[in-house]
């Protein structure tokens, strides 16, 4: 597939490759330098719980979840 760089330095992915990978906007990639005109472009996975901190603060109210009543495993 071809693509072009952007006056600002951008390379567009092809819709068919991101579809065909799940690629969303905001995915990070690293670009290795492999020879004269050979780049390498890898799509880099989030660490774990990413996101986590803004998805909790999200909840629609104060004090959504509530505790529920269970045994003590003092005891096990």
């Amino acid at each position: 597939m071809k693509t072009t760089v952007s006056s600002k330095g951008q390379i567009v992915l092809p819709a068919e490759l991101r579809q065909q990978d799940g690629i969303e906007p905001g995915q990070e990639f690293t670009v290795e330098r492999i020879d004269r005109g050979e780049y390498r472009l890898i799509r880099r996975n989030p660490r774990p719980n990413e996101g986590l901190v803004d998805w909790l603060l999200a909840c629609p109210e104060k004090d959504f979840s509530v505790s529920i009543e269970s045994e003590s495993t003092d005891t096990l």
